[in-house]
């Protein structure tokens, strides 16, 4: 298996990302790591709850990670999970890994994923602040 997409009430494991983009063929794995800051657009923030359609969210994840093989490298092993549900400050929203021969690759692949992610992922937020206050962002619509 190539390509594996989570959507996820469970915490998000970085291991079991980087466990799955080993290979002996790849020469490096890029991670990256999105997590709930404390402050949006100078508002405080206690935490973040996200909403997703969990199978759109995996058939999206999965066709960005075959244009990323397809436009990058066609040995990338690559490892989308987003968490749905609440989370605290320091919580892992996203975990995009990739595994490639060679680090330029997994580099360009990684960052292309994070952007497309954030731009077609059926994903909506919610963001909780420190003044009791609440707000859903902008996000994708279905259409």
């Amino acid at each position: 298996m190539q390509i594996k997409a989570i959507v996820s009430t469970e915490i998000l494991n970085v291991n079991q990302a980087l466990d799955f983009v080993d290979h002996g063929d790849n020469g490096c794995a890029n991670l990256f790591v999105g997590r709930v800051r404390n402050i949006n657009l100078g508002r405080a923030v206690d935490a973040v709850s996200y909403d997703a359609h969990k199978i759109l969210c995996q058939k999206v994840f999965t066709e960005i990670s075959h244009e990323a093989i397809n436009n990058f490298d066609n040995k990338l092993k690559i490892y989308i999970a987003h968490f749905k549900g609440k989370l605290e400050i320091g919580g892992i929203s996203v975990i995009i890994a990739v595994g490639s021969p060679h680090r330029d690759a997994s580099f360009k692949a990684s960052h292309y994923i994070i952007e497309e992610l954030k731009k077609r992922a059926p994903i909506w937020k919610k963001e909780h602040y420190t003044d009791g206050d609440d707000e859903w962002l902008l996000g994708h619509e279905l259409t």
